[in-house]
């Protein structure tokens, strides 16, 4: 088993894809095709699966990755150890879901590619379930979370910024014109949220039915930008964060129902593992992410 086979195993995890692997190892495609054959030919498993042009890691291949991400993750601090280099080198990967990887992180990552070129950076999004068992699992060297204000056991986090939510629809909907809702008024419409389980809306959940309110008509969607579209064009009522609606609420294309969402208060969050070693890589990482959402106003 070499070293150079980890690493391609490493990097096609984190891509899913043999064509951006190869890309990132600067490999053709095909080595790193016979690198993981010779790998798992190795080994007496298949660590990999390929559906199509979809790559997806086997019960195997997810129990070897652990082990991986530790070897490197050891390797890179023994290099550090033993020499000095001018340029920041390593790798940091990163895990969101797929509202703050599209409202909140674009900004960092840019800013950290800019500063430390020589830093491997990867992205492995993930559903908001996912995302804590990652950075258990040695997965993710930090993780951004769009959750409750709070602590987490086993956990260093920080609070980057409060995220306010809204409850929103289309200018023509019954309801946009109101100045107060009482709990009633929500009886026979439809809910567009996200995937179960997220912290936001287990949340507006629980507030409904507080208030009294039994089951919902609802639409599940696992993309913020879905729900939003779906929201203007009046297929349902929208309960979004508001970095993700800002634009369209100022253009008059989604409109603020008067419904007090702030009795849970909610904020993008940044995680790392409190028995990790952080690397100079990841160290400039969280600082740099500090650093931006400090001086950032549109963050």
């Amino acid at each position: 088993m070499e070293l150079r086979q980890l690493k391609t195993f490493h990097t096609l995890a984190s891509t899913l894809s043999f064509t951006r692997a190869a890309e990132m190892q600067s490999y053709v495609p095909s080595t790193v095709t016979m690198q993981m054959k010779s790998l798992e030919e190795e080994l007496g498993v298949k660590l990999v699966d390929r559906l199509g042009k979809s790559v997806i890691l086997t019960d195997a291949g997810r129990s070897f990755l652990r082990y991986v991400d530790n070897i490197l993750s050891e390797l890179e601090e023994a290099q550090h150890a033993v020499k000095q280099t001018g340029e920041l080198t390593g790798t940091v990967v990163i895990s969101a879901d797929e509202t703050l990887c599209t409202y909140r992180l674009p900004v960092v990552l840019r800013q950290f590619r800019l500063r430390y070129p020589g830093v491997r950076l990867m992205f492995r999004p993930l559903a908001y379930p996912n995302l804590k068992q990652s950075l258990k699992e040695g997965g993710a060297d930090v993780i951004f979370i769009l959750d409750e204000d709070k602590g987490e056991a086993g956990f260093c986090g920080e609070t980057m910024v409060n995220e306010p939510f809204y409850i929103l629809t289309a200018p023509d909907h019954p309801l946009a014109a109101r100045t107060a809702l009482s709990i009633e008024d929500f009886d026979g419409e439809t809910f567009l949220l996200t995937e179960k389980g997220c912290s936001y809306r287990t949340f507006f959940e629980r507030s409904l039915s507080q208030k009294g309110m039994g089951g919902i008509t609802e639409m599940e969607f696992n993309s913020a930008e879905a729900i939003k579209q779906c929201a203007m064009i009046g297929m349902g009522i929208a309960i979004l964060p508001e970095m993700a609606v800002t634009a369209e609420v100022n253009r008059g294309e989604l409109v603020r129902l008067p419904w007090d969402l702030t009795a849970t208060s909610f904020a993008t969050q940044m995680f790392w593992h409190e028995e990790k070693w952080i690397s100079p890589a990841i160290e400039a990482f969280l600082n740099l992410t500090r650093e931006t959402f400090l001086n950032n106003s549109s963050l």
